[in-house]
């Protein structure tokens, strides 16, 4: 898959998606010759994912509130992020992120792969809603 043209995409335009209790996703850029799948997370107080891990690298980059940020293994219970802090994850490392405190949490996740590719801590792999896949045959 190869970028053979520059590619415009605008948050205005972009749908809001159902990303369970408490979040809403906007898919930016993915698929379609690009290398990479971006989109903006929307979190409300309160929300915070499962134990997840992705095949790839990923990149969360906080535009408003504050996250708090959990990695497996690690002896922190968790790094708290705000506007303009970014983590880079290593593909395969389970991890978890949520909101922390009362403001809404808005960031814009940047996938190291065309498609957005979830597995949570028990090996179930999901869509980028969180939806679980069927087992390849």
């Amino acid at each position: 898959m190869t970028l053979s043209a520059p590619r415009i995409a605008r948050l205005s335009e972009a749908s809001d998606q159902d990303f369970g209790p408490l979040s809403t996703y906007r898919r930016l850029l993915g698929g379609e010759g690009m290398p990479v799948f971006t989109g903006v997370q929307t979190c409300a107080p309160g929300y915070r994912t499962p134990l997840h891990s992705h095949p790839y690298v990923e990149l969360l980059f906080i535009l408003e509130g504050e996250a708090a940020v959990y990695f497996e293994g690690d002896t922190a219970p968790a790094h708290t992020l705000g506007p303009g802090d970014i983590v880079a994850l290593p593909a395969e490392l389970p991890h978890a992120f949520g909101t922390a405190g009362a403001a809404p949490l808005r960031l814009l996740g940047i996938h190291a792969n065309p498609e957005r590719i979830v597995a949570v801590r028990d090996g179930t792999p999901v869509d980028a809603n969180g939806v679980a896949l069927a087992p390849q045959r």
